[in-house]
Formats: C-alpha cells, structure tokens, sequence
C-alpha cells in the first residue's frame, strides 16, 4: 500500500521543483522530506525523483505517482464538499479566473447559474492560468478559467484523462494607439510596421508572448511600460506614452484611442472552461460550463 502522506510530500518535491522548497511549504525539515521520498521508494521498488544541479527532476514512475497523488487529493476534497453539504445545505462553487476574461465571462453566466440554484455559494479567486490549472487538478477549485497563446489545447494526455478543457470563443488581440497617431487610421497593420514604437504592455504573457513574435521576424521591442491592468496600458496609450497589445476583452471604447486589427500576425488566445471530467457530472458545474460556452466573448467594438 503506497502511503498518501508521501504522495502529498512528492507531490510538493514537484510543485517546488526542490527538497528544500518543498520542506518550506510543508512546513517541515528538508531532511524529512527526504526520509519521506526515499520511503516512498522503497515502498514502490524504483527511483521516482533525480537530484542535479538546477533541483528535483522526476522519473517516469515519479511522475504517475504525482498524478495520483493529485487524484487522491481531489477525490478526498471532493468528499470533504459533500459532507459539508450533508451538514449545512449549500453547495460550494469555486472558480479560479484571470482578470480580464473573468470579467468578460462570469457575470452574465453566474446570473442566470444562480437563478437557477440559488443554493450555491460562489467562491471566486483570480489567478492566472499558470496557478489556476494546478489549483484544479489539486481539487482546490472546481473551474477555472484559463488560457493559452500557443496552441488551442495545451493539455498533455495525462491531464486530458483527468481535466476537461471545454474551448470558449477566442480572443484575438488589437494594437491599441492614440487617436492622433500617424497610423491610427489604418484597418490592419503589420507587426513590423511598429517596429519603432514604444510599447505599454499590460500582462506579463502578453509582452513574452510579443516578444517571442518580434524576435521571430528579427525586431527587437522598446518597452515603455510593463503593468499587470489592460486598462491602464490603455489609458497609458492615450497619455501618448506608446502604443500597446490588447484583448478584445479588456478594449475600451475611448476617443481618445485607435484599435487597429493586426495582420498577417494575428495574435489571439484561446479561452477555455477547465474542469474535471468527473466535475462535469455535477449538473451545475455542466451548466456552468454550456453558459460560458454559449455567450460571446465580449469587449468593446473594433472598427
């Protein structure tokens, strides 16, 4: 019998990337955690973490006992939930969503969720989609509300056999100028035409995202501002400190500003519902996802 305690302290090794670290959020020594993976081992009959120099790499066994350690905690979650509602009658619903598409999405669909099962009790944390994701297969969150830049489903196959990712409508992003650029009257313009623009950027994955874009047809970016708010790269644009890379779902409909369509490059991030395949069972959670799946992504107009 594998003992779950020593899934929960490799599940950590993993998500730390380090014995050290791991002790740290576990609040123990890091010599326990390594008494702990070296009894998991034994216990299992083969190696399941590799040291070197940059931290903990994990083997293939390593790497399906992490994947269950995942399932326990989620399932042992999931139960927690139930007899909870067993004792107090409400029905916890908690979603993990980046800001932007969060508040795009969610209002109108919660709306109608919660007139139908007045029940539930919303929990809402904002998070990107590089912690919202391990939150879900941790059983932390029920849904979460995520994204990718590089490819429409960015799930490996061992995570498509536990999470489903439930494609929502894209959302392409616009060069956003001031109104009183020289190109602020074109409909479409080619990344390499800004090549000399300074840039307000308002996420960090989008300006590593544009970065890698740049590179690719040999421009190097100047970067003005680098913020964490949409809104204020916007209202930085129509300061007239530079111009910027926005999502249709955070444009804002200003005078003051040009959104400009983007081509050949097309910039545009796929948005996706991610549950767990046995989360969809739950009728609200299903209902949930077809209310996010059938609403359009929003944003203001681009001309």
């Amino acid at each position: 019998m594998i003992d779950t305690a020593r899934l929960r302290v490799l599940h950590q090794v993993a998500l730390q990337g380090s014995f050290s670290r791991a002790a740290a959020a576990l609040r123990i020594t890091p010599s326990a955690v390594s008494q702990q993976v070296a009894a998991l081992e034994r216990s299992v009959g083969t190696t399941v973490v590799v040291r070197t120099s940059r931290g903990v790499t994990l083997t293939d066994a390593g790497r399906l006992l992490v994947e269950a350690a995942e399932v326990v905690t989620a399932e042992l979650t999931a139960a927690r939930q139930r007899i909870d509602r067993l004792a107090g009658g409400r029905t916890p619903l908690r979603i993990a969503t980046y800001s932007s598409g969060g508040r795009a999405l969610l209002p109108a669909a919660l709306t109608r969720l919660l007139a139908a099962h007045p029940a539930l009790e919303v929990t809402i944390l904002e998070r990107e989609p590089e912690d919202s994701l391990p939150l879900l297969r941790q059983g932390a969150v029920d849904l979460a509300l995520a994204y990718s830049f590089d490819e429409p489903q960015p799930l490996t196959p061992g995570e498509r056999r536990r999470l489903r990712w439930t494609p929502l409508p894209d959302d392409p992003l616009y060069a956003v100028l001031p109104r009183a650029h020289p190109l602020a009257a074109r409909t479409r313009l080619d990344l390499a035409e800004l090549a000399d623009q300074r840039w307000v950027l308002g996420c960090l994955k989008t300006e590593a995202h544009l970065r890698r874009q740049a590179a690719r047809i040999g421009i190097e970016l100047d970067i003005a501002a680098t913020t964490t708010d949409y809104f204020f790269a916007q209202a930085l644009v129509r300061a007239g400190v530079g111009v910027s890379l926005i999502p249709r779902v955070a444009l804002e409909d200003s005078p003051d500003q040009a959104v400009v369509e983007l081509g050949p490059y097309r910039p545009v991030r796929h948005v996706a519902a991610v549950t767990t395949r046995r989360g969809l069972e739950t009728p609200h959670l299903a209902q949930l996802v077809d209310l996010l799946a059938g609403q359009p992504s929003g944003g203001a107009g681009v001309r």
